[in-house]
């Protein structure tokens, strides 16, 4: 390739498209002397005349016209490579599938919202929601997923990360629940309750009893779910209570969803810090122009999903 010269090939266009000194230099913004020392260069480069005079005009030798059906799209793919990334995307036409891994909650409360938007703007676009069993930073870094949602506990230092909206504990039960009344139930009566503890690792313990006061109360877990859906149904059919993140309650898309499935929700009667909700992507992708259009409609989603209103979940800024 050294000793290709690419700043021929869209004279060569020119040339053969105008079959014309003076109308190639006019395309190109040169002066016709200098499109002639080209037009020379080109047929040293290609061993071929190309334009020869016939009377007043130039016509293309027999290899030039073969050149004709070619060179305009060998230029026009030269200059879509060779020029920046942005400047090629079409969202439009994206045809391309994301991996994503993300809670249950997510999937199902804003699943359906998420690809009604990806669909309006980009209709070949595709997601793929994978489990989310750990916040393990390798599947990043290998590409298995192109972008994970929750809160940030990978240890990996190069990743990047965008808060998408802040969100807290509540408890929920099933509508109805004897132990629920005009009072606010106290601490002591909801740690002797049963529980539905929520944990991926199977852990049996986390930010809920980390926060329990004095450090002999525990709650009475009776039973251990991966998930927080998981955890939702079992209290809908019982009389166990859970704590979820208020943002698996509902939003602005989704907002019946504690009624439609039998549920209440309560303030718990301990103090357990806010935590935010990111999208965590590896550093390769940062200037990939479609996981940079992806990113930014997640985040336009849960904006869209979470503004101040009753469910007191706040957006963040980019």
């Amino acid at each position: 390739m050294s000793r290709v010269d690419l700043n021929l090939l869209p004279a060569l266009d020119a040339l053969l498209s105008e079959r014309s000194v003076t109308g190639a230099a006019r395309r190109l913004n040169l002066s016709v002397s200098a499109m002639s020392r080209t037009l020379s260069r080109l047929r040293v480069a290609t061993g071929d005349p190309l334009l020869l005079q016939a009377g007043r005009a130039l016509v293309l030798t027999p290899y030039a016209e073969q050149l004709s059906q070619r060179i305009p799209a060998l230029a026009r793919e030269a200059e879509a490579a060779l020029s920046r990334a942005e400047h090629r995307f079409d969202v439009t036409t994206l045809a391309q599938c994301f991996t994503v891994r993300a809670g249950e909650g997510f999937v199902d409360l804003l699943g359906a919202a998420l690809m009604d938007r990806l669909q309006r703007a980009a209709p070949g676009v595709q997601v793929r929601f994978t489990p989310k069993p750990d916040w393990n930073a390798q599947p990043l870094r290998d590409g298995a997923i192109d972008l994970e949602i929750g809160i940030v506990r990978t240890a990996a230092p190069e990743v990047r990360t965008r808060p998408l909206f802040r969100d807290r504990y509540v408890g929920v039960c099933r509508a109805g629940h004897p132990q629920l009344g005009a009072a606010p139930i106290s601490l002591e009566q909801w740690a002797a309750c049963g529980h539905v503890m929520v944990s991926r690792t199977g852990q049996r313990e986390n930010a809920i009893d980390v926060s329990l006061e004095p450090p002999n109360l525990r709650r009475k877990v009776a039973i251990v779910v991966p998930s927080y859906m998981s955890a939702m149904q079992l209290v809908r059919h019982s009389d166990l209570f859970a704590a979820v993140p208020r943002s698996c309650l509902g939003n602005a898309f989704v907002t019946d969803f504690t009624a439609a499935n039998g549920l209440q929700y309560f303030e718990l009667p301990l103090a357990i810090p806010a935590f935010t909700i990111s999208e965590i992507w590896h550093p390769r992708l940062d200037h990939d122009p479609a996981h940079q259009w992806f990113r930014t409609e997640v985040l336009e989603l849960c904006r869209a999903a979470y503004p101040q209103n009753p469910l007191e979940i706040r957006a963040e800024g980019r």
